[in-house]
């Protein structure tokens, strides 16, 4: 019996997504996050002229770019896919940050 923790499937590191898949997926579901919250960010700004959302706009683009970069360059497997996977969580959080900075400016005025 191979006690190894490392072949333990039921690992969240041991998904597929992050040993062997060819990183299409995250580009698949970063480019769909990344349009869903430019799109919500592009409307939000009409609400809040302050900025955020258009510089939101910006660092979404700017990951969805890095991510198609390590996809590119970066050689070796996991290392591609745990970067690509940081960038597709980097996009929702900072769309949710967005978001939550404009919601917040229009509770207090």
């Amino acid at each position: 019996m191979n006690d190894d923790p490392r072949d333990d499937p039921t690992k969240v590191t041991n998904q597929p997504a992050l040993t062997t898949s060819s990183g299409r997926s995250w580009l698949v579901l970063g480019g769909l996050m990344g349009a869903i919250a430019v799109v919500l960010l592009w409307f939000l700004q009409q609400v809040n002229s302050t900025g955020v959302a258009m510089i939101g706009i910006v660092a979404i683009v700017l990951l969805f770019l890095a991510m198609l970069e390590v996809r590119l360059l970066v050689t070796r497997l996991r290392p591609r896919l745990v970067l690509m996977a940081v960038c597709f969580w980097l996009i929702a959080g900072v769309a949710l940050a967005c978001v939550l900075v404009i919601a917040s400016s229009q509770v207090v005025a």
